[in-house]
């Protein structure tokens, strides 16, 4: 699920607003509610994160999905 979230003065990940089945739904709410002007897409290990500043770069808040590990991408010990 992709969860919208807001900044709320201190943290950007603060007020959370609504959550959607797909990044396009939740991308169309969060300009609705936010009305940012930049996003920026960033994948991590666990989540892919969608960063939302304003046209001079100040945070606005942000939207995440938590990804799931697929099976064998943890290192095995052999020690």
């Amino acid at each position: 699920m992709w969860k919208i979230y807001k900044y709320d003065g201190h943290y950007i990940q603060g007020e959370f607003i609504s959550q959607h089945s797909t990044e396009s739904a939740a991308l169309k709410k969060a300009k609705k509610i936010i009305d940012f002007t930049k996003s920026t897409k960033e994948k991590r290990k666990e989540e892919i994160v969608i960063w939302l500043d304003s046209e001079n770069g100040s945070p606005m808040g942000m939207i995440v999905k938590k990804t799931r590990k697929k099976k064998g991408d943890e290192m095995v010990s052999t020690g």
